[in-house]
């Protein structure tokens, strides 16, 4: 009888989870914040009714690794390496490099000061911070015009990578810089290697495979390489950025020996195919994991003065900077991507893997989940507010 009831309420949560996805283009209010609060009721109601639900606390890394691997996967299928785009995503690693980077120097160097830590814990918890969810921004940026909306793809997913790469290379490489990042190189270029290896076989296997079973295959020998770089200190996120890059620009390989094994015009299919069942999964396993997050967050830690002042000017931070950013180094018509900064799934992923040893009283859960809000409210308030012009208003749906 209590199979019934389990089953009964995952399908209620992937239902409104849909709902919530859904609602996003009226209510403008995007369905990260809605899946948290829904977590939150969910931890008052088993507590005033007193129903016991196992710990799955420890599931949280997990879930959250498998929705960073499928993620990072959506992002860089997005990412096309072609002329008429090279300009915007230069702008768009440029600035979600130098975003992260200064709000990485600018959090260290306050932190420093008004706490008695080493440089590594510091850099450690301060880094998942000046990551933005390309989850949470991709999905929320579907109301801008179709510019805007590139340079939200390029510089989210951008960040996303750079910043995980960066906070692989602190954790893994406490002592020397210089032969950390020795090491690192010589590590990225095997990966590399490796990854473009990977890539051509599981591109030749999601083409060739004509089996009613295949993407998932093809899924979970991505996860699987993913698991076994990082098994062996290698950054395997390459492998996944790779392999997404490649399908994504697959076309620029039609003039070189690899076009006698695959037919481009049938692997175009078969990529949209594999986009799509790939979106869903992303949907599932973000969607239990932000729930899950509301349900084990603290909410008595929220309403604490200490974390909110430290919330709030972190917040503060992002924000001011990047307005200082685009108004003096990007044109007029992105400065609504000012708003478009949300933290999410990553930095919560990578707050999660930081050693306990490592921790910061000051940067806990709590100042972290208040972020995640207070950031995905700046972007609810940048949908909110009226377009300007025509141009802003040329929304491709």
């Amino acid at each position: 009888m209590i199979t019934n009831y389990v089953i009964l309420g995952l399908c209620v949560i992937v239902i409104i989870a849909y709902l919530f996805d859904i609602s996003f283009k009226y209510s403008k209010i995007p369905g990260v914040v809605l899946l948290i609060g829904l977590g939150i009721i969910l931890q008052a109601i088993v507590k005033t009714t007193e129903f016991h639900v196992p710990n799955m606390k420890s599931i949280l890394p997990v879930l959250g690794t498998l929705g960073l691997i499928l993620i990072v996967m959506d992002a860089s299928l997005e990412i096309k390496l072609e002329r008429n785009s090279a300009r915007k995503l230069l702008k768009g690693i440029l600035t979600a490099v130098m975003l992260l980077f200064i709000f990485t120097i600018i959090s260290t160097v306050i932190f420093l000061k008004i706490l008695d830590k080493p440089l590594f814990t510091i850099l450690l918890n301060t880094i998942p911070l000046g990551i933005i969810s390309s989850a949470v921004a991709i999905s929320s940026s579907s109301l801008l015009n179709h510019q805007q909306r590139e340079f939200v793809t390029f510089e989210s997913a951008i960040s996303d990578i750079v910043g995980i790469l960066v906070f692989e290379f602190v954790l893994f490489n406490e002592g020397s810089i210089s032969i950390g990042l020795l090491s690192f190189t010589l590590k990225g270029i095997i990966t590399v290697i490796i990854a473009i290896i990977v890539a051509l076989v599981l591109s030749f296997l999601l083409h060739k495979i004509r089996y009613h079973v295949n993407y998932i295959i093809i899924l979970t020998l991505i996860v699987m390489s993913y698991a076994l770089a990082k098994l062996v200190h290698l950054p395997g996120l390459f492998l996944v950025v790779v392999f997404g890059l490649f399908l994504s620009n697959n076309k620029l390989l039609k003039n070189t020996p690899v076009k006698k094994y695959l037919d481009f015009e049938e692997l175009k299919e078969d990529i949209e195919s594999f986009k799509k069942i790939l979106v869903e999964l992303t949907f599932l396993v973000r969607s239990f994991f932000f729930i899950m997050f509301g349900f084990y967050s603290s909410l008595s830690g929220f309403l604490k003065p200490e974390s909110l002042l430290v919330a709030v000017s972190i917040t503060a931070v992002i924000f001011i900077m990047r307005w200082i950013w685009f108004t003096f180094f990007i044109e007029k018509e992105y400065l609504r991507v000012v708003w478009f900064a949300p933290r999410g799934l990553i930095t919560i992923l990578l707050f999660l893997s930081i050693p306990e040893l490592n921790r910061i009283n000051l940067i806990n859960e709590d100042v972290v989940t208040l972020v995640i809000i207070l950031s995905i409210f700046v972007m609810v308030v940048g949908n909110i507010i009226p377009v300007k012009n025509k141009r802003d208003a040329d929304i491709v749906v």
